[in-house]
């Protein structure tokens, strides 16, 4: 069970986990990021070579059984993972995708998602609007209008 913060969901503590596990790879995240208009994933995470990963949290059965939208993320990453608590019942999940265990503190990847590589101009148009999204959000955090 990940760690009670009455302030944080239980899939933004997953969120919070593998974060913390990307970032000691030199991988860079943003939660809740809208690779565009309409879609938003848990978490987008761009590596030191450009490589571009989407996770997917899911803290129960209902959750995933529930999510019908997640098949449209496979088109904005080079690899796709579901993030998941260590009791979470992973034969219902896709086998053809990355599996992540995770709770608030950290996480381990299981299961590597084959690759399928994006488009050189997605990559270029979804990396800027990274940048763009997470330089947003620092500003706002830094100087937050009134």
């Amino acid at each position: 069970m990940v760690l009670s913060d009455p302030r944080l969901r239980p899939g933004q503590l997953l969120a919070r986990g593998v974060c913390r596990h990307l970032a000691a790879h030199d991988f860079a995240c943003v939660e809740e990021f809208p690779p565009e208009r309409g879609k938003r994933v848990d978490v987008m995470a761009l590596g030191p070579g450009g490589e571009i990963w989407v996770i997917e949290c899911k803290s129960s059965r209902q959750d995933f059984t529930s999510d019908e939208k997640w098949q449209g993320y496979l088109a904005w990453c080079d690899r796709f993972f579901w993030a998941v608590e260590m009791d979470f019942p992973t034969d219902i999940l896709p086998p053809d995708s990355g599996l992540i265990v995770a709770d608030a503190h950290g996480a381990e990847i299981l299961r590597m998602a084959p690759e399928a590589r994006l488009a050189p101009a997605r990559r270029n148009a979804l990396i800027r609007r990274f940048a763009r999204h997470a330089a947003r959000r620092l500003q706002a955090l830094r100087a937050p209008r009134s």
